[in-house]
């Protein structure tokens, strides 16, 4: 039987929960925080009221921010991670493809779960040619028309958000969903970007330690992957992380979160304008979950 595998990943929200680890290390430098406000804010108000799963692992540092954000709202769970990566390679062996599948499934990522969703499922990545989205789109349609899941019902629910290279506006400015064919079999709300600076993207897709291994096609079910690691990198990648979404708490943070959400053209919608305010004042909900916390990983 095949089972559920995915990287151990710290769990950020309760830092007490890590012990020893960080002691007696000095306090990271953040690079880039403002853009990774940015950058978060923007991603939720074009998420269309969706949950946003981000892929890989490029854009952890928002997520960590984001998660430590929402974490005293009432939609603490309204941001995920889902270890996918797959570009460039040989087709799948059947074996790799049932493992892949039961690892989605276990994120909450399958066609059952797709074709009874309320709200959208948004996949969130750092795009350049928009090859990881191409393979996890083509893995997911394949896998619907094996389960004889209502497609046309799903397309309404999925959404692929790339964080892309900020670039000057104009008509012949290449764009990556441009020359990937299946962008058009989603409505038009199901492909959106958000940009950053060129820098910013670079050191969050090429330059920043990651706090866990790329979750490529070798590793899916390696269960190594499930153990924490230790080495000087990892935790200095820890270190950063932890500071990150520690950002994120903070009252300021939640603030400019809420103020570039309402510069934004959704913000004329109910749940935005909602979400900002628990932002900005939180929730009792929230709060008490915070102080009670739990133990695992994210």
């Amino acid at each position: 039987m095949t089972t559920p595998n995915q990287p151990y990943r710290w769990n950020l929200i309760r830092p007490d929960r890590l012990g020893t680890l960080l002691d007696g290390r000095p306090e990271p430098a953040l690079p880039y925080p403002d853009d990774l406000v940015e950058c978060g804010a923007k991603i939720l108000a074009r998420s269309g009221n969706g949950d946003v799963h981000f892929v890989g692992r490029s854009a952890d540092s928002v997520f960590d921010l984001l998660s430590g954000a929402l974490s005293a709202t009432s939609r603490p769970d309204r941001v995920r991670l889902l270890p996918f990566s797959y570009r460039f390679e040989e087709p799948l062996r059947p074996h790799e493809i049932r493992q892949l599948r039961v690892n989605l499934a276990a994120a909450g990522v399958s066609p059952h779960a797709l074709a009874r969703r309320r709200r959208p499922i948004v996949f969130a990545d750092l795009v350049h040619r928009g090859y990881t989205f191409t393979h996890l789109y083509a893995l997911l349609r394949d896998w619907i028309d094996d389960e004889h899941e209502a497609w046309d019902v799903i397309r309404l629910k999925l959404r692929f958000l790339g964080v892309t290279e900020r670039q000057k506006t104009s008509p012949k400015t290449w764009r990556w969903w441009q020359d990937c064919a299946w962008t058009a079999e989603l409505p038009r709300s199901g492909v959106t970007n958000v940009s950053v600076d060129r820098f910013v993207w670079f050191y969050l897709g090429d330059h920043q330690q990651k706090l866990t291994a790329s979750f490529r096609r070798t590793r899916w079910a390696d269960e190594t992957v499930a153990r924490p690691r230790h080495d000087k990198k990892t935790l200095d990648a820890l270190a950063e992380a932890v500071a990150v979404a520690g950002l994120g708490r903070t009252p300021q943070v939640r603030t400019a979160l809420a103020r570039v959400m309402a510069r934004e053209p959704s913000f004329g919608e109910p749940w935005l304008r909602s979400l900002a305010l628990e932002l900005r004042h939180g929730s009792p909900s929230g709060r008490h979950a915070v102080r009670r916390g739990s133990r695992g990983t994210q």
